[in-house]
């Protein structure tokens, strides 16, 4: 093939890529935020909101917020928050950050393998199954998971340095992969497993591992060494982030460990199935350990058993085999629940990187089996149109659940049985539309599920207050503390609860608590100041407020609060001081606190 022609085919095949995955993901330019983890991570974060501050880079250097230490991730999210102000963050602008990072993954897919391998088709399948495949969607639509779209930028951009510095090695290339690597644990520690993939990558399409003779395999391995000590330093982090977390499961949560070891097996055959058949996807499938057949556990074992020994047996003349397979197999490793941190039995998101190596498998396989067949390359042609147009509809109507909370959940709810937590969010919804007593329902029927869920009893004492049921509020924050004696935020709306019912001193404790568990509570600092102002305890008032400030810049109710309370102690020029915070923060508050200073 002539090399202007071999240019323009591969620009076409760039123009193809990015043109498919802009018509599957397109619409969600138009999407709002989920009530999924978008809150914690976009919302509700005041550090996020302020965009890149001093303050806020450093947070995002030392918090392990939402289970993760991934600075590089809130870094993203701050940079978008930065470029949206003053208006604040807009979910289509993020919405379409994370379908620009898909393509670039795309993209640097194809590049990397067709690089690595030569072979052009068969990256170009590979790349295109990533791109639309619909278990992708939720990695891409859900800008909460912007940590799985920036990690595998860096995944993709380390296999293409690794690529670069096998054909010429040297220091600087070799430093230059551990670089992006270690930027990559920065975005998502998921990247724990990419040395095992070096590896693989070495046995095939690199052939550096010939015939498995030690003195070779040695200085290969020690080679990864710094990628392994970086890999356990971040496994180290992740595992006492996640202990130190309130949405940590401890293993007290599931009955014992031969149910986590079935649904292991269980998961790596549901991710199997769900790639060539890819239906009835949720943004959350709940673990019920109840449902479990060891029989159908056994089973999958066997299969994967089975599977393993097949393509070890033909592993030497058909190297992609194993490399595709152990990439699969053990780039799920991190998160297929033998240490659970999420309630999920398993997760679409996973299988983003994941899949690449069944994708492997099969790109490089079916030209081997169909080699006799006649007119072979038109059939490859024609079933990868007919393949890839099959999985672009199933992945656009995928993503289009994720327009809002309502159609994400009530699908979920629609294709899986008893989903707490679809339940549970759409009563946010409710509730923040003001729809209570539909929010109680919903509340109502998590718990019937899953009686010990403490957040779902936390909701409906909001729910409650929202309602003026003081007395059931304070019963379901109980019902969550009982559940979470360490559940903060559940202590302070119980002092709230408290205080509405003018049980002023049950409410001072209940607030203590809540600060004594979680220091950087502002809102139990302002439901404390509020309580000492009616009890007209003015100074304990105003060092509850201003530890608010000091925690909450940003926080106006509490800088106007904070000028009311100096005003009652006749401090006008502290007073004007909060008026000048207050100007940049609400100005309507500023307006108001100006009439109350001119009194």
């Amino acid at each position: 093939m002539p090399e202007q022609v071999k240019k323009s085919l591969v620009l076409s095949i760039y123009f193809a890529l990015l043109i498919s995955t802009l018509l599957v993901f397109w619409q969600v330019r138009n999407f709002d935020f989920v009530k999924y983890d978008d809150s914690i991570y976009i919302y509700e974060n005041p550090h996020v909101l302020n965009g890149l501050t001093a303050g806020s880079i450093s947070w995002a250097f030392t918090t392990g917020f939402a289970r993760f230490w991934h600075p590089l991730t809130w870094l993203s999210l701050m940079l978008d928050c930065q470029l949206s102000l003053p208006g604040g963050p807009s979910p289509g602008w993020m919405h379409m950050e994370n379908v620009l990072l898909h393509i670039i993954n795309t993209l640097l897919l194809f590049i990397v393998l067709k690089k690595m391998t030569g072979a052009l088709w068969q990256s170009v399948f590979v790349a295109a199954l990533f791109a639309l495949h619909p278990l992708h969607v939720e990695s891409v639509a859900w800008i909460a998971e912007r940590k799985d779209v920036l990690s595998t930028l860096f995944w993709l951009l380390a296999m293409l340095a690794y690529w670069q510095y096998v054909k010429k090695p040297n220091a600087a290339r070799y430093l230059l992969v551990l670089l992006i690597f270690a930027l990559g644990l920065m975005a998502k520690p998921m990247l724990v497993t990419l040395p095992f993939v070096f590896l693989l990558l070495d046995y095939w399409p690199l052939e550096r591992i010939k015939h498995f003779q030690w003195p070779a395999l040695y200085r290969l391995v020690l080679e990864k060494i710094p990628f392994i000590v970086l890999s356990i330093a971040s496994s180290i982090i992740a595992f006492i982030v996640q202990q130190s977390g309130r949405s940590f499961v401890s293993f007290v949560a599931i009955p014992s460990l031969k149910f986590r070891i079935a649904n292991v097996f269980l998961s790596y055959a549901q991710y199997m199935d769900k790639m060539f058949w890819p239906c009835n996807l949720a943004v959350f499938y709940p673990f019920d350990a109840a449902g479990i057949l060891f029989w159908q556990a056994a089973s999958c074992a066997l299969l994967l058993l089975g599977i393993t020994f097949f393509v070890v047996r033909f592993g030497r003349s058909h190297r992609y085999l194993p490399v595709g397979w152990f990439w699969f197999l053990g780039t799920l490793m991190p998160v297929i629940g033998l240490v659970r941190y999420t309630m999920s039995a398993y997760a679409d998101r996973y299988t983003y990187v994941s899949y690449i190596g069944l994708f492997v498998m099969i790109a490089w396989s079916l030209p081997q089996l169909l080699s006799n067949l006649p007119q072979r390359k038109i059939v490859l042609g024609l079933s990868m149109v007919i393949v890839l147009t099959a999985l672009g509809i199933c992945a656009h109507r995928q993503t289009s659940y994720w327009k809002n909370s309502f159609t994400l959940f009530s699908h979920a709810l629609a294709v899986t049985q008893n989903n707490y937590i679809a339940y549970n969010n759409i009563g946010l919804t409710y509730n923040d539309l003001g729809r209570y007593a539909e929010a109680l329902d919903d509340f109502r029927q998590a718990i019937k599920i899953k009686p010990d869920y403490e957040i779902a009893y936390y909701n409906l004492g909001n729910a409650y207050s929202n309602l003026g049921r003081w007395p059931q509020a304070m019963d379901a924050y109980k019902q969550a503390i009982r559940i979470d004696p360490n559940y903060a935020q559940a202590h302070s709306n119980l002092g709230v609860a408290y205080g509405s019912l003018g049980r002023y001193d049950e409410a001072i404790d209940a607030f203590e608590q809540a600060i004594k568990i979680e220091p950087d509570l502002a809102d139990a600092y302002c439901n404390l100041g509020a309580t000492y102002s009616r009890l007209n305890r003015r100074a304990d008032e105003i060092e509850a407020y201003r530890q608010a400030v000091k925690i909450r810049p940003d926080l106006a109710d509490a800088h106007y609060n904070l000028g009311l309370a100096y005003l009652a102690i006749g401090d006008k020029n502290s007073a004007l001081t909060e008026l000048n915070i207050l100007k940049s923060l609400n100005p309507q508050l500023a307006d108001k606190l100006l009439k109350d200073i001119n009194k």
